[in-house]
């Protein structure tokens, strides 16, 4: 198993010869799935050269602030809403003085100011630097800030010294950065996700369907697995791998995902509901193909089952969580949807003009009794962690009221 598949990692290189570490670590991090964006200080340049780093990352090299060939020339902030996670490896002394005081004077320090993900450093100095009260005041300040410092390592240097300061190697990072992505927050739980379509027959040739790609459901059903879960995920009819871990059920019609859900409902404690489920199917399915010989054809449809609602109306019901893709009144029906299926949340977004469907990012208006929760514009895989995040807030806070 892969154990970064689709995620992003932004990595920070500063001056310093621990920079042709960095060569190395970018191979491992896309060994182990990752996608890997370099971004370059110009001390950098000194010690390893940015068509090295794009030859390894596959992705150009970016160095300057203001780049005129991304939108509106704001770089910094596309790539902080890019990045999963920003790794600055090495961490020279002078860089990690920048993060003490907040500074954004170049691209590299002003991205990270502008990102809400995790940031990690790994310093690389000769001993005394980092010995030095300057800096190890700074590596206090920072700490306290939630910016995690990995090492750094001691032994012999290439200034001819031995001691702290040298920076960790590329498998100890790696380690580091696997590590973000696994909590315990659902340890122990059993989460059903359901993710892409349903399709119901016409005829042995033809379906109804829509237009859903599953991205978000299987993004979900990581994310649950990330954070302990044991995962089912039900899946209608998409070209995605699930994770190794997950028990995936294939099915295609929302009868079938019904009879799969109620099946495993009985010891779930979450159930997901990202599919896009048909709403009707043909009441009569044709034998042999339908041939076109009329103008005009009437394909007679009765309701489907609503997954949703079954699961939410169980006796003993889990944590049940829907989406509502809406093209208009996004949160007025959101919030009926929620009510009228006795749900316990519901995530909404908008679809329709180039959003939404078959698109890798997404946003989100979350809604529960009492609360509500807006999760911007986001690659769906860190939706979905930040989503996984409120689910389980929410199901703790559930329980524990019950409790009392």
């Amino acid at each position: 198993m892969k154990t970064l598949q689709n995620k992003r990692i932004l990595l920070g290189v500063t001056g310093g010869i621990a920079a042709y570490k960095s060569a190395e670590l970018v191979r491992r991090l896309r060994e182990q799935g990752a996608e890997v964006q370099v971004v370059m200080t110009r001390g950098a340049f000194e010690f390893i050269t940015p068509l090295t780093m794009q030859a390894l990352s596959g992705r150009p090299v970016h160095t300057e602030l203001l780049d005129h060939d991304s939108e509106a020339g704001m770089g910094h902030i596309e790539l902080a809403r890019w990045s999963d996670v920003i790794l600055i490896a090495p961490g020279s002394a002078n860089f990690i003085a920048k993060l003490t005081y907040g500074m954004a004077d170049d691209l590299l320090s002003t991205l990270c100011l502008a990102a809400d993900v995790p940031l990690l450093v790994a310093p690389a100095m000769n001993q005394q630097m980092w010995r030095n009260r300057a800096t190890q005041a700074n590596i206090e300040t920072i700490m306290q800030r939630e910016i995690s410092i990995l090492g750094p390592a001691e032994g012999d240097q290439a200034c001819g010294e031995v001691g702290p300061g040298r920076m960790l190697e590329a498998v100890q990072l790696l380690h580091a950065v696997e590590a973000i992505f696994q909590n315990s927050m659902l340890a122990g739980k059993h989460v059903i996700v359901t993710a892409g379509p349903t399709r119901e027959a016409i005829d042995p040739v033809r379906y109804i369907s829509n237009r859903s790609s599953g991205r978000m459901g299987y993004a979900m059903a990581r994310a649950a697995l990330e954070a302990g879960a044991n995962v089912t995920l039900v899946s209608g009819p998409v070209s995605l791998q699930a994770p190794d871990q997950v028990n995936c059920v294939k099915v295609n019609t929302a009868k079938e995902m019904r009879d799969v859900v109620l099946s495993n409902a009985d010891d779930a404690d979450i159930f997901i509901a990202a599919a896009a489920v048909a709403d009707y199917r043909c009441e009569e399915i044709a034998e042999q193909k339908i041939k076109k010989s009329e103008k005009t054809l009437s394909i007679k449809l009765e309701k489907n089952p609503d997954v949703l609602a079954d699961v939410a109306n169980l006796l003993s019901s889990p944590f049940t969580v829907g989406f509502a893709a809406e093209t208009e009144s996004l949160k007025d029906n959101a919030i009926k949807k929620l009510k009228g299926k006795g749900l316990d949340m519901i995530a909404a977004n908008l679809v329709g003009d180039e959003l939404g469907f078959d698109k890798e990012d997404n946003a989100l208006e979350v809604f529960w009794s009492g609360g509500s929760l807006s999760l911007q514009t986001a690659p769906k895989e860190k939706l979905a962690r930040q989503l996984v995040h409120a689910i389980a807030l929410n199901y703790y806070e559930k329980h524990s009221n019950k409790a009392h």
